[in-house]
């Protein structure tokens, strides 16, 4: 089993800087002749694109919650090759949710454990000097287990809170590897769902080549390499999740894009040929396709686009007339009857399945799901425990076809948002991550018994 050195970039909340410094440290240290490999930890469709954009390597999620330990090590072997990872915390280092899932409990500080990766600190020090380092000394000594690089102190005002802030991290034994000036340009734009997707980025070239020199000139790169450890690479690893379909014409513009690279990556090892299609420029998906799949995005701002894009939709409904298509997310919501945008405008959709969502009607979805299919959808058979993630503000008006799954939160209380099928199309609002392994605990084995009993009744 070979290894490869990594790092785990994280920070006491969300919003202080540390996909910045991701990005820009990925593009620093392969400007540096490094292969550089990125993960992301948790559950998130956008930040790996952005990685891949700095890196020239595909990016990929690690996942304690979601993934068992076969499609874990099968994602830890994408490093091989590589001559170090860097992998991009979710929300603060120790966020995760309150019970156990398939390894643990989904936060960053699990991650970079398992992996052996040295955790890199961004602290944004703003309104605060020395007192930044007895938040930092807590993170440390939360896990006492965790491999701990150090910190990067980010939106420092001026010199003099640089060496008072250095007091407090020199004072708790916390090495400093960086020190980043307070800059209002080093942001990336946002909208509901967090960043704007990196294919929308009006300039994400300059952006990123701003980041790394950003970095290179205020942060200790060559300590940064030192401090990372761990990264065993499987030598013979498990294979990725294997396709649904042999030929999968897959939607993919600015309103469909959510898809986690694990997945896709498996799909083309094992052979299926993925035929990628724009409904935002009314194309049809290919006529020849196995399978048609609609993956999440932001079909709410494209919506009037979509209503008239009258080749997709008819290409759509000609291929559910003998094969299956499933939507996830926004392509669920694509797949319906009708979507309600922002200003109360109601859209046609496709038609193939009576769903109406609204984002007029606003309601934040977030979290893990897990669901177990009380119907089959495309690679999955009726009682299959999947294991997911909902993100969404969109609200359901109408759904009168048969629920597909039962589906809960990762604490096992019921969720409203089953999913639907009618004919061979199938859709969920969760992003399927993967499918539960056998090592699954036991009370949800006999709550899958449960479930099966009741499906064949």
């Amino acid at each position: 089993m070979a290894e490869v050195p990594g790092l785990l970039v994280s920070a006491p909340s969300s919003g202080t800087g540390k996909t910045t410094v991701m990005l820009g440290l990925l593009r620093a240290l392969a400007e540096e002749g490094l292969a550089v490999q990125p993960f992301k930890s948790g559950p998130d469709y956008i930040d790996p694109a952005f990685h891949r954009a700095a890196s020239g390597r595909a990016s990929f999620n690690l996942d304690g919650w979601a993934m068992g330990p076969h499609l874990w090590q099968a994602i830890a072997a994408q490093a091989a090759g590589a001559d170090i990872c860097v992998a991009e915390g979710s929300m603060g280092l120790y966020d995760g949710v309150a019970t156990r899932g398939q390894q643990g409990f989904g936060s960053s500080a699990e991650t970079a454990r398992a992996m052996g990766w040295p955790v890199v600190l961004v602290l944004d020090v703003g309104g605060q000097a020395q007192s930044a380092a007895a938040t930092a000394l807590g993170f440390r000594q939360y896990m006492p287990d965790l491999p701990f690089a150090g910190v990067i102190l980010n939106r420092v005002a001026s010199p003099r809170h640089e060496r008072l802030t250095r007091l407090g991290m020199e004072r708790a034994g916390l090495p400093v590897l960086g020190v980043l000036p307070r800059r209002g340009d080093l942001t990336l734009p946002e909208r509901h769902l967090g960043l704007i997707q990196a294919v929308e980025h009006p300039d994400l070239e300059a952006a990123i080549a701003g980041y790394a020199a950003f970095l290179r000139e205020h942060v200790d790169l060559a300590a940064l390499r030192t401090a990372a450890a761990g990264g065993p690479v499987p030598g013979a690893a498990p294979a990725l999740p294997r396709p649904p379909a042999q030929r999968i014409a897959l939607a993919q513009d600015a309103a469909f894009s959510f898809t986690y690279p694990h997945l896709l990556e498996g799909w083309r090892a094992a052979g299926a040929e993925v035929l990628p299609f724009s409904p935002l420029a009314d194309e049809p998906p290919a006529a020849g396709a196995d399978l048609v799949w609609l993956p999440g995005g932001y079909p709410e701002l494209h919506a009037g686009r979509l209503a008239a894009a009258d080749t997709f939709r008819a290409g759509l409904r000609r291929h559910a007339e003998t094969k299956p298509i499933h939507g996830e997310c926004g392509g669920y919501m694509a797949l319906g009857a009708g979507l309600i945008d922002k200003g109360g405008t109601r859209h046609e959709m496709a038609g193939l399945l009576g769903l109406v969502t609204s984002y007029e009607t606003r309601k934040f979805h977030l979290g893990y799901r897990r669901a177990v299919l009380r119907a089959p959808m495309p690679g999955f058979d009726a009682g299959a425990a999947l294991r997911g993630h909902e993100f969404h503000y969109s609200t359901i008006l109408e759904q009168p076809d048969p629920p597909l799954a039962e589906v809960a939160d990762a604490d096992g209380a019921p969720v409203a948002e089953t999913g639907s099928r009618r004919g061979q199309v199938t859709g969920t609002f969760f992003h399927l991550i993967s499918a539960e392994e056998p090592s699954a605990p036991r009370a949800q084995a006999q709550e899958e018994a449960r479930i099966h009993t009741k499906v064949r009744l």
